[in-house]
């Protein structure tokens, strides 16, 4: 009967190993990675794993100043707008205005209409009325910037707006969904054009 021959330990194999090496020879050891040389930029592969994170340049300082005042001045002239069309009183209209303090009420009440043209008209020009914040607001106001901020003040600019003509207008009455209608213009305005825009005039340059 065969004698079960058992295998060697790791240990033992280790001190048959240094008797063979040469004395005075160290144990192998992993080739070391090339040292970069100062200054050289790095690999494609990395600055990929990097996400691709480069320097943004900011636009000249006139450029910038110029397009700040075009920003102010619009955003003055859609003021002036925004009070004629929705804080102008309307006497003949007191009977049949109602407050609406439901979500998609009204909405539904434009889409029930008989001719498109009215929806198009009611729905489009509410919208409309969003647009320039979400272009206008995040230049003019670099902290608020993000989605979140610029929704934000939409709505409570709009809120503001509704209550006024609830409270002190003839003729109007507050409307939840025409705020919604609003805020969802100025998500269009910035996803847009907004965006893009902010970025190029109150861009920085990024540390690499």
């Amino acid at each position: 009967m065969a004698r079960a021959v058992s295998r060697p330990s790791a240990s033992l194999i280790g001190r048959v190993a240094s008797r063979l090496r040469p004395r005075g020879s160290a144990p192998p050891t992993a080739p070391a990675e090339p040292a970069r040389e100062p200054g050289r930029s790095r690999p494609a592969g990395r600055r990929a794993r990097d996400g691709g994170r480069g320097e943004r340049r900011p636009l000249p300082f006139p450029l910038r100043l110029l397009a700040m005042v075009c920003a102010f001045a619009f955003m003055v002239a859609f003021a002036v707008v925004l009070a004629r069309l929705t804080l102008e009183p309307s006497p003949a209209s007191e009977e049949l205005v109602h407050s609406n303090l439901r979500p998609g009420r009204s909405l539904r009440a434009y889409l029930d209409q008989p001719e498109l043209r009215d929806a198009v008209k009611q729905i489009g020009g509410n919208l409309l009325l969003g647009v320039p914040f979400g272009v206008l607001v995040p230049v003019l106001a670099p902290r608020a910037r993000g989605l979140v901020r610029v929704l934000l003040l939409t709505a409570c600019v709009m809120l503001s707006v509704e209550f006024a003509q609830g409270a002190l207008v003839t003729g109007r009455a507050f409307d939840i969904d025409d705020v919604i209608l609003n805020t969802a213009g100025a998500l269009i305005g910035y996803l847009l054009l907004g965006r893009r825009v902010s970025r190029a005039v109150h861009a920085r340059e990024r540390r690499v």
